[in-house]
């Protein structure tokens, strides 16, 4: 994966970049959220991420965030358009005994937020990011070769030129490697 197409919204505090792996370490209290239940807004994620118009992708990144464990840490996949129109997937830390598997779509500033418990012990994981012209599909896998469907979603401004890449949010130390691929 070329990193020199890759850039940032919204910096990290501290990163470090080589040709296999990204390090993230963010300042407490980042988010991605958009009004939905908790009715607050929160777009202050560092986000790295590429630009392409390809309508047919797959993208595929490796997680460790074996360094969380503030409530809310979290890190994982992102498409980032602009404040209101987004997705990501990732896990989200919750306490000692689970964390959330999750995704998160915004379309026109309105997030919606589906999960599953998964236990606390798993500290890396593998997601997968398919653009089908103006649908995405996220899966994720703990072996990064048997891959579960996490979401699949229609993103009302996603069918152009879109930006995709890694995110990190609260205080997580994100180490990520992965593919892009036709």
């Amino acid at each position: 994966m070329d990193m020199t197409k890759f850039e940032w919204t919204r910096e990290p505090e501290k990163y470090y970049i080589d040709s296999r792996k990204v390090e993230i370490v963010t300042v407490p209290h980042t988010d991605l959220w958009q009004r939905t239940y908790y009715h607050f807004q929160n777009d202050t994620a560092p986000v790295f991420q590429m630009e392409t118009d390809e309508k047919f992708f797959s993208f595929v990144v490796k997680t460790d965030f074996s360094e969380s464990y503030h409530r809310f840490d979290q890190c994982g996949i992102v498409m980032y358009l602009d404040s209101e129109n987004w997705l990501k997937g990732s896990i989200e830390y919750e306490n000692e005994e689970f964390q959330h598997l999750g995704s998160v779509v915004t379309n026109g500033g309105y997030s919606d937020w589906a999960t599953t418990a998964i236990p606390s012990s798993v500290k890396s994981i593998w997601y997968r990011f398919s653009r089908r012209e103006d649908d995405y599909c996220i899966k994720c896998s703990e072996d990064g070769v048997k891959f579960d469907q996490m979401r699949i979603c229609h993103m009302n401004k996603g069918g152009g030129k879109i930006k995709f890449g890694i995110y990190a949010c609260f205080q997580p130390l994100l180490e990520i490697s992965g593919t892009f691929s036709k």
